[in-house]
């Protein structure tokens, strides 16, 4: 198609040119209420604030408490790293065992991206710098030269901790990579970054394709097999970092390497999720198709992300049901292990690339939405201040959660025999599991999944209207292009509601990406009516920019604002 150039002077015509994106289902999320039960939704942001306020406290006082220790062990880089527990009261870890070694990456990245997202300075929180202190994660020392789970993987199985899990092992690098994209100037960053990208590379160019392993030998650059099943979608998550790469580097190999890794997940012929992997490449298959004009199988990525039908672990996926008058969809986790075991971390992580997904392909603007106000909703139930004492394992010692640590998951029915008779939903912890007999019951409290608050937090916004939630879709497109404030509203109602909308930089454009249109050129705030059932994605322009149509973009002073547009018939 020909470029040619419009302004905002001539709306008219360009409304012309557009039309109405069909909107896309998951058939999951359709499985889901439109407005679920017990409905509230709670301020992550706040509570992510708190978690970072309360967790990072050296001095914090109660049993168990504090939550963090300084590991002085220096292994990988010649430095303190400051540990944290996965659960209260995990007696693996803590400044007396296994030396103060045996902490997880999941945690403290977690919680230091997810206070980062809520506009927490870890470079500097109470004089200390967190971000520098992931350097440690960084293993050197095993020649893997990647971001691992562990400082020291020997001392983590020793402690109990797992061995080689594909996931784990990759997916540190996408919250290194997170955090780095907050802190670019953070001395030793970039060196790791690039020693990633072209280990995972590497790794990709060996595989050729073929992702049927458990693990990658990173070291020894050779795939490996163990107990633990195959995991294909590892391939996901290579290829979310090589992009990342491909976009803060330039580097073609990068790009080559995404596409071939992203290649690998499509050609898959049955679910292959495993973990947490499979979102990021639902993700980037929308944004490879809209930034570089292939052609990804967006759909059935998004289906096996929500579908809970892998092959190795068999139901892994989104939770949909309603337990005991519970409305408990949206949860991410096992969908058949004891009739469905959903994860707070995995809920909060999938948002992460679900969300700004929405900004390469809005045609799943309704569902992302629906999507995200059960998950929203159910979310609250994992902390003991919003799940009722009966439908608790331990409500009895609630207050050692300071009301900032949440249970670490939600299921039908319990795992342990000593809370068979409590009524679904149960908020447990498998801790007591992971140490028998030594794990006391507060490490069913998971430190780590509730330090992902702020992604969350980062991204969910109450508006006026009762069940519409402003949705930030920048806020975890990380490695972005240039992009204007963008939003995400999706109506559950069965009448078309109305919002204001107000831009942060006084008049502005107001560009409906669902629509094709501008609700307004020139104004600092606006009425959005939002149809039943339906969505809008609002992007901010600015005010009587120059608009550009390319292709299938529509630009406003060369920015895009919409990777799909749609010509009217």
């Amino acid at each position: 198609m020909n470029t040619f150039k419009f302004t905002l002077l001539s709306l008219l015509t360009a409304a012309a040119l557009t039309a109405q994106v069909q909107q896309k289902a998951i058939p999951r999320v359709d499985k889901m209420p439109d407005i679920p039960s017990h409905f509230e939704i709670i301020d992550y942001h706040k509570l992510a604030r708190d978690f970072n306020t309360t967790v990072f406290d050296f001095n914090a006082k109660g049993k168990f408490w504090p939550l963090v220790w300084m590991d002085k062990s220096h292994k990988n880089f010649p430095q303190d790293v400051v540990g944290m527990y996965t659960a209260i009261g995990d007696v693996r870890q803590g400044p007396d065992n296994n030396k103060g070694m045996f902490h997880e990456a999941l945690a403290n990245m977690g919680a230091t991206l997810g206070a980062t997202l809520v506009g927490v300075d870890k470079t500097n929180d109470r004089g200390i710098n967190y971000v520098a202190m992931l350097k440690n994660y960084y293993n050197s020392e095993t020649g893997w030269n990647i971001m691992m789970n562990n400082t020291c993987p020997e001392v983590a199985l020793l402690g109990g901790g797992y061995g080689r899990d594909w996931w784990y092992d990759v997916y540190p690098n996408l919250l290194f990579y997170a955090i780095y994209d907050k802190y670019p100037k953070q001395p030793g960053l970039e060196k790791m970054a690039r020693s990633i990208a072209d280990k995972f590379y590497g790794a990709d160019a060996i595989l050729k394709g073929n992702y049927d392993y458990s693990f990658f030998d990173y070291g020894k650059m050779r795939p490996m097999k163990n107990n633990i099943c195959a995991q294909p979608d590892a391939a996901a998550g290579h290829a979310w970092v090589l992009y990342a790469a491909y976009k803060k580097f330039g580097d073609k190999k990068y790009l080559d390497g995404a596409l071939s890794a992203l290649s690998a997940l499509e050609s898959q012929k049955i679910n292959p999720t495993y973990e947490l992997l499979m979102p990021f490449g639902a993700y980037l298959s929308a944004r490879i198709n809209a930034e570089q004009g292939t052609h990804y199988d967006t759909d059935k990525m998004l289906d096996w992300t929500f579908d809970g039908t892998a092959v190795c672990r068999e139901g892994w996926g989104v939770l949909v049901g309603n337990w005991n008058g519970f409305d408990i969809s949206g949860t991410v986790g096992s969908t058949v292990d004891r009739g469905g075991y959903g994860f707070l971390m995995n809920t909060y992580d999938m948002a992460w690339p679900v969300v700004p997904m929405v900004r390469y392909n809005q045609a799943y603007a309704t569902a992302v939405g629906k999507w995200m106000l059960n998950a929203a909703n159910a979310s609250k139930f994992f902390y003991t201040q919003y799940m009722p004492d009966e439908n608790e394992t331990i409500p009895q010692l609630a207050e050692v959660s300071k009301g900032v640590i949440a249970y670490e998951g939600i299921i039908k029915k319990s795992n342990m025999d000593q809370y068979q008779n409590v009524t679904a939903p149960v908020a447990q912890g498998d801790g007591p599991l992971w140490v028998p007999g030594k794990n006391p019951a507060e490490s069913q409290l998971s430190v780590y999944g509730s330090g992902h608050a702020g992604i969350f937090g980062s991204i969910i916004k109450k508006t006026e209207v009762e069940g519409i939630l402003q949705l930030n879709l920048l806020a975890t497109d990380f490695f972005r292009s240039a992009a204007y404030p963008s939003y995400l509203y999706y109506n559950p109602h069965n009448e078309a509601k109305t919002i204001m909308v107000s831009s942060p930089k006084g008049k502005s454009g107001f560009y409906n990406t669902v629509t094709g249109s501008f609700v307004a050129k020139n104004s600092k705030s606006v009425k959005v009516t939002i149809p039943a059932k339906g969505s809008a994605v609002i992007v901010i322009t600015p005010a009587n920019g120059k608009v550009i149509y390319s292709n299938a973009k529509l630009l406003v002073n060369n920015v895009v604002v919409d990777y799909n547009v749609q010509k009217k018939k």
